[in-house]
C-alpha cells in the first residue's frame, strides 16, 4: 500500500510542472490582443521558469541545511497554486511576467527534489518509475494546452485558462500532506552530494540534458504560432501541442520498458535523437505536408530524452542522496540551458521573418548531441564522476 501511495504521489506532483508553460502558447493571440505582448516579452513567459527551475536546484545544497523536503514541497506547490490564481486577474504584461517567476519558483522547487525522491522511494525499478513521472509530467503540460482554449472560450477570458491549474496544484498540496511517508529523509549535511561546479562529468551531464531537451520549450513557445503562420488555427495549434504530448508520453513511458534489459542507455539515447532529427527535418524541409506527423516524432522524441537522461544522470551514483544531488546540479544548469534556447529561437523569428531558421538551430543541436552520447558507456560512469579525493582513493 505504502509503495501505491508513493506512486500517486509521484503522478499527482509531476502534474503541476507543466501547465505554467503549455497553457501560454494556445492563448497567446488573445493575450497579445488584450495587453500589447510582443514576442520577446512572450518568450520570457517560458524562459524565466526554466531559467528559475534551472537557478533554484543549484541551491539546493544549501536550501536543504534550512528546508526540509516537506517544507520544500509544500512552499513549491502552494508557490504554484499562488500564481495561477493571481493570472485570474492579470491584464498587464509585466504582471503576466510576474506569475511566471512565481510559479517557475515553486516548479523549480518541487521538481529539483523530485529525481532524488523517486531514486529513493522506488531503487529498483528507476527506469521505469522515471518514465512514469516523465509521463506525468508531459501529461500535465498536454492538457493544459489543449483544455486552455476551451475553458477560456467556457468562461469568455484568456486568463480563465492559465488560472485554472491552481486546482491540480491545491490538490497535489492536498495530497503531498496527507500521502506523503513520515519517516524522516536524509538530507545531502547526512547523505554526501554537496556540489558539482568542479566536476567535469557533472558539467557534461547538464550540458547533455539541457540541450538534449532544448527542443521542448521552443515546441511548447512557438509551435501554435508557427501553426497560425501556416493557415491554421488558436485551437488547431493547442491541438498540435497536444498530439506532441501523447506521443512525448509513449515516448517516456515505452522506450524505458523496451529497452529495460539494458544497462546501456546509449541505445535508447540514439534512437530518440535519430526519432527527434527526423521531425525537425521534416519541419525544414516539408512543413506544410504532414505537420502532425512531424510533431508527433518530436514529441516521440523528447520524452523519450527527458526520462533517458533523468536515469542516466541518476545512475552514474549509487547512494540516492548523492545522486539525487547529482540530479539537482544537472536540472539546473540543464534547465537554464533548456530556457535559454526558445529565447534564442524567438529572436531568430524575429531578424529572420520565420521559423526555418529555429529550426535549424534544433536540427544542428540534436546532430551534436548524437555525437556526445557515446560518451556515456555504463562502465565508465564511476571514474568520470570520481570526485579528486574520490579518485585519490581509487588509486592509493
Amino acid at each position: 500500500m505504502r509503495g501505491a501511495f508513493n506512486l500517486l504521489l509521484v503522478v499527482l506532483l509531476a502534474l503541476n510542472l507543466r501547465p505554467i508553460l503549455t497553457s501560454i502558447g494556445p492563448l497567446l493571440e488573445p493575450m497579445r490582443a488584450s495587453t500589447g505582448l510582443g514576442y520577446q516579452q512572450a518568450a520570457l513567459l517560458t524562459a524565466l521558469p526554466v531559467l528559475c527551475m534551472g537557478l533554484m536546484p543549484l541551491l539546493h545544497p544549501w536550501l536543504r541545511r534550512w528546508l526540509s523536503e516537506h517544507g520544500g514541497m509544500l512552499m513549491g506547490l502552494a508557490a504554484i497554486a499562488v500564481a495561477c490564481l493571481w493570472r485570474l486577474q492579470l491584464d498587464t504584461v509585466w504582471a503576466l511576467i510576474a506569475s511566471a517567476v512565481v510559479a517557475g519558483l515553486g516548479v523549480a522547487v518541487v521538481q529539483g527534489m523530485m529525481p532524488g525522491l523517486v531514486n529513493r522511494w522506488f531503487p529498483g525499478r528507476l527506469a521505469a518509475t522515471m518514465g512514469l513521472y516523465s509521463a506525468a509530467l508531459m501529461s500535465g503540460g498536454g492538457l493544459a494546452a489543449v483544455l486552455g482554449p476551451h475553458i477560456s472560450g467556457y468562461f469568455g477570458h484568456w486568463q480563465a485558462g492559465l488560472g485554472i491549474w491552481a486546482v491540480p496544484a491545491l490538490l497535489g498540496l492536498l495530497a503531498w500532506a496527507v500521502l506523503r511517508p513520515r519517516q524522516d529523509t536524509p538530507t545531502l549535511a547526512n547523505g554526501g552530494g554537496g556540489h558539482w561546479f568542479g566536476n567535469r562529468r557533472a558539467w557534461l551531464l547538464a550540458v547533455y540534458f539541457g540541450l538534449i531537451n532544448g527542443g521542448y520549450t521552443s515546441m511548447v513557445a512557438w509551435l501554435p504560432a508557427y501553426h497560425l503562420e501556416h493557415g491554421g488555427t488558436a485551437q488547431g495549434g493547442a491541438d498540435l501541442v497536444g498530439l506532441m504530448t501523447l506521443f512525448q508520453v509513449a515516448g517516456a513511458l515505452g522506450l524505458p520498458l523496451l529497452l529495460r534489459r539494458f544497462a546501456d542507455r546509449r541505445l535508447g539515447l540514439w534512437l530518440a535523437l535519430s526519432i527527434q532529427l527526423c521531425g525537425f527535418l521534416g519541419l525544414l524541409l516539408a512543413p506544410t505536408a504532414a505537420m502532425g506527423l512531424w510533431v508527433a516524432l518530436i514529441g516521440l522524441g523528447l520524452g523519450s530524452c527527458f526520462s533517458l537522461s533523468l536515469t542516466l544522470t541518476l545512475e552514474h551514483l549509487k547512494t540516492p542522496a548523492e545522486a539525487g544531488s547529482l540530479a539537482s546540479f544537472v536540472q539546473g544548469i540543464g534547465f537554464i540551458i533548456t530556457g535559454i534556447v526558445p529565447y534564442i529561437t524567438g529572436w531568430l523569428r524575429d531578424v529572420s521573418g520565420d521559423f526555418q531558421a529555429s529550426w535549424v538551430l534544433l536540427t544542428c543541436t540534436v546532430l551534436a548531441m548524437l555525437l556526445v552520447t557515446a560518451r556515456f558507456a555504463p562502465q565508465g560512469y564511476a571514474g568520470a564522476i570520481a570526485r579528486p579525493e574520490r579518485a585519490a582513493q581509487a588509486l592509493s
